[in-house]
């Protein structure tokens, strides 16, 4: 194990290098929205490794078992036992693999104990040289203790249309806290002006039953060729989608050079991609800020230079009380976890916890431990935990 000590003075962010039984301290720097950061909290952690995995993209935790379900982006869905035994779920949904597509997110259904539904996100070829994002529903099996397998796998749901390119796909999935509706980011696909038609669903949240139809009271319903699916729209690539501890909906998602947002999503709201951004075009062209009175919802926080997220929850555990009810992101680009303090509507970063390696995903474990997966090949799985 290596424990890191983090020391956050008033008025000050403070990021760490691990160290071997042992903490440095870098000077402090603003949040990157312009704001400091205030939190006086001290958190000591260890890091324990749990494995190894070939370019996890999602975990999650089975409920009841505390299983660690681990998607791997080639297409292989692998589970790591509270034992340390390490096992395959066969019968997995081919997958398109190549740029940013392959396997994706991973969510227990909220009736699990009765249904064992898991639902997986994956990237499916389409004609021609296309292809899209996609949500299966299966039961899990495991009848073999290093062995499961999905049983009537069906895909509920898809991007609409499939498109050439390989990025963006975003496909991440959460259900709202009553368990009543399944939402799903569906990224730009690099397209930019699919997310300003409503026609489509690309660039979009969608909110649907748990079966994937198209949820009652969604806001576009009334609309002439208005998709049915879609809850807010505007969006680029979406690559954390989490309700916090008041039931409200947040997504976090890349933006171009510059302009990474964490979004409070609202109904029927429209986020501006690619019309408004606080970042800039690759070529560095530019692109109109958000700016008061448009028609856009601007982010609560946002970052330049970016973070460049690989997921997002909000800790609800016990084990770390300077974290409950805040956001932990799994940063690429910013190699480590950024912590962001969530205060009812307002958000502000007020933390990085850097692990000098591009973290992928980040999970609570039942016991309240925080699970980080580093990102690409040979990457390691990492239980974080309270330090002495």
């Amino acid at each position: 194990m290596e424990l890191i000590s983090v020391r956050l003075a008033s008025i000050a962010l403070v990021s760490l290098a691990f160290a071997p039984l042992a903490s440095c301290q870098e000077a402090a720097t603003p949040a990157a929205g312009g704001q400091a950061g205030d939190n006086p909290a001290s958190v000591d952690f260890a890091r324990e490794d749990m494995g190894t995995f070939d370019e996890p993209w999602a975990m999650a935790f089975e409920p009841g078992t505390g299983t660690l379900f681990v998607t791997e982006k080639a297409g292989t869905l692998k589970f790591r036992k509270a034992d340390g035994t390490v096992g395959t779920v066969s019968n997995v949904p081919e997958v398109d693999y190549g740029g940013q597509g392959g396997l994706g997110d991973i969510v227990f259904a909220p009736d699990y104990a009765s249904s064992h539904a898991v639902y997986l996100s994956f990237v499916e070829a389409g004609p021609g040289d296309t292809r899209g994002a996609a949500v299966t529903r299966a039961t899990l099996q495991c009848d073999q203790p290093d062995s499961c397998t999905l049983r009537d796998p069906r895909v509920i749901w898809r991007q609409d249309e499939k498109v050439t390119g390989s990025g963006h796909f975003s496909h991440r999935i959460a259900f709202s806290p009553d368990g009543d509706f399944l939402f799903i980011a569906s990224g730009d696909r690099q397209k930019m002006q699919p997310a300003q038609d409503l026609s489509n669903n690309l660039g979009t949240i969608v909110r649907l039953l748990p079966d994937g139809s198209p949820a009652p009271g969604n806001p576009f319903t009334a609309e002439a060729n208005a998709n049915e699916e879609i809850w807010s729209y505007g969006h680029r690539n979406i690559l954390g989608l989490a309700f916090d501890a008041r039931g409200q909906l947040w997504d976090l998602e890349h933006g171009p050079q510059g302009g990474d947002e964490l979004n409070l999503v609202e109904r029927g709201a429209n986020y501006g991609w690619p019309n408004v951004s606080n970042g800039i075009h690759y070529d560095n062209a530019p692109i109109p800020d958000h700016a008061p009175g448009d028609p856009y919802v601007a982010p609560v926080e946002w970052w330049d230079p970016v973070i460049a997220p690989g997921g997002m929850i909000f800790y609800s555990g016990a084990l770390f009380p300077a974290w409950q009810n805040n956001a932990l992101i799994a940063g690429l680009v910013s190699q480590g976890l950024v912590l962001v303090k969530m205060d009812g509507t307002a958000a502000t970063e007020t933390a990085r916890y850097d692990f000098g390696e591009r973290l992928r995903a980040v999970a609570e474990a039942p016991d309240g431990s925080v699970w980080v997966a580093e990102d690409g090949p040979e990457a390691t799985i990492w239980r974080l935990t309270p330090g002495s």
